[in-house]
């Protein structure tokens, strides 16, 4: 026998707060057992991160310096969707900007909730083939590319030289067979 799904009804909210990285705000909820409670929610646009592969065993990865933790982390290229922007579309555009590369090929891997308990962020996971080089387009950002055996970058989210969750993700969900269970 199973149990009814858990849900919740919200009765009010409050925006405090609208910019870049979404709509920040108050939700008055009661969930389905009737308890009534104030959640702080960021709607959050959704994402696209990508594992660029240069071949079959070379990837591309960020070194990118992030205000929010005063430290630079190895990450994969990523970004928000703009309005109307499609993952795909996202990932081809991220890809281009950060790294220079244009994708011959995306495939969509897998995809990601980031923090549920606070946002709605959810983080499209793709692998992108057959690059060709272009220019850049950083725009306030600290990146530096590297490439980077897909091996040895399966080893740095091992002993912990990564620690971004999106590209923990990313790197899983494009890992070879043989490291599968």
């Amino acid at each position: 026998m199973s149990r009814p799904k858990p849900s919740a009804t919200e009765h009010a909210r409050r925006v405090l707060h609208t910019g870049a990285a979404g709509t920040f705000g108050l939700h008055d909820l009661e969930l389905s057992t009737g308890e009534r409670f104030e959640l702080q929610l960021l709607r959050h646009p959704g994402a696209s991160a990508i594992v660029p592969f240069l071949d079959e065993d070379r990837v591309l990865l960020l070194r990118q310096y992030r205000f929010a933790i005063d430290d630079v982390l190895w990450e994969v290229p990523a970004g928000k969707l703009e309005p109307g922007e499609s993952p795909e579309a996202c990932a081809a555009r991220e890809l281009a900007e950060e790294t220079g590369y244009r994708a011959g090929r995306l495939e969509r891997t897998g995809e990601i909730v980031t923090t549920p308990g606070f946002s709605d962020e959810r983080i499209w996971l793709f692998r992108a083939h057959d690059l060709a080089p272009g220019p850049t387009a950083h725009d306030r950002e600290l990146i530096e590319v590297h490439e980077v055996p897909l091996t040895e970058a399966l080893e740095m989210v091992d002993d912990g030289r990564i620690t971004d969750a999106k590209t923990i993700a990313a790197l899983w969900h494009v890992r070879p067979a043989s490291l599968r269970r």
